[in-house]
């Protein structure tokens, strides 16, 4: 399972190339060498629509990004009745090195987020995959009035890393999802919103990878 961390403000911004390898990902084992290569086979959700999703694998295989430009919730001025909600399912192929295989050791997710004082956000994401019926999932709630920059974490302990089965290619399953209520704001007054996209050009999503040999 998951272990959810949370982290607030600007100042957390990751790139893939400076990222900090978790315990999880140094124990389980080094990237394997060759190039790692990542197919979006499937991308649905309202947080997602065609064109709006990118994938980009780090120079040296510990992880991967995904950058999304129109993946934003929000309740009252100007949101429609569905706005509260958005979410995100990506399925990817990952192409690894014969005689590897790999698990998602940690998952980075930032954004931006206005919520009102009274108003409500939630992310969550759930990863599995293909033919497994182990899904591990973690869920962040932030609480009004907030309006800056926002970081989450989901962490795999090593011991409970699930990883892809040897000599078998399976889509790996990212779902993802925002989610904002007024709660005791007033939605005929204000907006209240969570934002996960790229407009500005930063990685926004993070996937470190775990490596082993396969036997």
């Amino acid at each position: 399972m998951f272990r959810p961390l949370m982290i607030g403000g600007a100042s957390v911004a990751l790139m893939a190339a400076t990222f900090s390898p978790s315990a999880a990902a140094d124990e389980a084992g080094g990237p394997p060498p060759g190039r790692v290569e990542i197919d979006v086979v499937a991308v649905n959700g309202s947080g997602c629509p065609a064109g709006t999703a990118a994938v980009a694998v780090a120079h040296d295989n510990t992880a991967f990004t995904v950058s999304y430009s129109r993946y934003l919730a929000q309740v009252g001025l100007g949101a429609k009745p569905t706005d509260f909600r958005k979410n995100c399912q990506l399925g990817l192929n990952v192409h690894v090195p014969q005689g590897y295989t790999y698990a998602i050791a940690r998952a980075d997710y930032r954004g931006f987020a206005h919520l009102e004082r009274g108003a409500t956000g939630l992310q969550r994401a759930g990863y599995y995959f293909q033919g497994m019926s182990h899904t591990a999932t973690a869920s962040h709630r932030f609480a009004g009035p907030v309006s800056d920059n926002w970081q989450t974490s989901d962490v795999t302990d090593v011991e409970a890393l699930v990883f892809a089965p040897c000599g078998a290619q399976r889509i790996l399953n990212i779902n993802s999802e925002l989610r904002v209520g007024a709660g005791t704001s007033d939605p005929s007054t204000t907006n209240s919103f969570m934002a996960m996209d790229s407009t500005d050009g930063s990685v926004n999503t993070l996937y470190q990878f775990a490596w082993k040999e396969c036997p």
